[in-house]
């Protein structure tokens, strides 16, 4: 075994096609199939069942999971060498979602900037989903996202809950008073989600508190990101639900939290569990260390009164 062979397989995996993979791996399609036969004789296990489209065995998917963790620490360890050799700074990538820009993502930054001056801090917005990929490839060091996961390899610390809050168009009837809504006023209504393209995302996090409570929108439209939805509340195309940081972004647009405990989304710090580098224990103290600064946007008004609790 290889990291050649390493590198065939999680090409398959991710394509689910050995004809795609092939043509992004620039080879012909029988000796990449001949490749992955071979790696599944040496290990003795079947790893993909070849059907349409290629599905990856129990011994597969763990294989995947296990094969981006090397492929990503090959890279970053060759990546960090040619660094010490250039006399560079270390890379630290930070993926995040785009509403945690409105509330403790520019502060922490700041914070870890004047703490390490060493580091040459990248920032990638990426949904929650993909900050997990990009964790176990090594393409980041930390992730902040909204959704919950089940991924044993990535540990993932509630930083908060924060609360949701109802867009709507101006001159509507929702706009008379700026109280608190129930979630039963989107029933009948237009909604709009976000983001469109990679599920599971916000908007199936905001369909489910919809479907749990029994409240159905007259219609759902997807939108790409955040401000677009935003832009098409202010069209009048319908009405959005959003983190009460991001109430900040329009002023063409009225907002109104919702009412009740479990109308929140949670702020996720997303990591290797495997990750070893004192960056990682720099950021939980830097985060509580700005938690006990109560800042405004850490205000009862936007969050519960919940407070970061770290794992291993």
């Amino acid at each position: 075994m290889d990291l050649r062979q390493l590198r065939y397989f999680c090409t398959v995996a991710r394509e689910r096609n050995f004809t795609r993979a092939a043509e992004l791996l620039h080879m012909a399609q029988p000796p990449l199939s001949r490749q992955i036969q071979l790696l599944e004789e040496e290990l003795g296990v079947t790893l993909m069942l070849r059907s349409r489209p290629i599905r990856l065995t129990d011994a597969g998917r763990l294989f995947y999971e296990q094969a981006l963790q090397i492929l990503g620490r090959v890279e970053q360890m060759e990546a960090a060498t040619r660094r010490m050799g250039k006399n560079e700074r270390s890379v630290f990538g930070i993926g995040f979602v785009a509403s945690t820009l409105y509330g403790g993502l520019p502060l922490l930054v700041r914070k870890l900037r004047q703490h390490s001056p060493e580091l040459d801090i990248r920032l990638m917005e990426m949904t929650s989903m993909q900050q997990i990929e990009a964790l176990k490839e090594g393409r980041i060091d930390i992730g902040l996202g909204r959704l919950r996961h089940h991924d044993q390899a990535v540990a993932g610390d509630v930083l908060r809950e924060e609360r949701l809050a109802l867009a709507v168009p101006l001159g509507t009837p929702l706009t008379d008073t700026d109280a608190p809504v129930a979630l039963s006023a989107v029933a009948g209504l237009p909604l709009i989600v976000y983001p469109k393209d990679v599920r599971p995302g916000f908007a199936d996090q905001v369909l489910n508190l919809l479907h749990e409570n029994n409240v159905q929108p007259s219609e759902v439209q997807e939108a790409k990101e955040l401000q677009t939805a935003l832009g098409l509340v202010a069209a009048e195309s319908g009405v959005c639900i959003v983190p009460s940081a991001s109430r900040q972004l329009r002023s063409d647009v009225h907002y109104r939290l919702i009412e009740g405990e479990r109308a929140t989304s949670p702020v996720i710090l997303n990591y290797r569990r495997s990750d070893e580098s004192r960056y990682i224990d720099i950021v939980k103290r830097l985060i509580q260390e700005m938690y006990a600064e109560n800042p405004p946007w850490l205000a009862l008004e936007h969050n519960l009164p919940t407070r970061p609790k770290f794992g291993g």
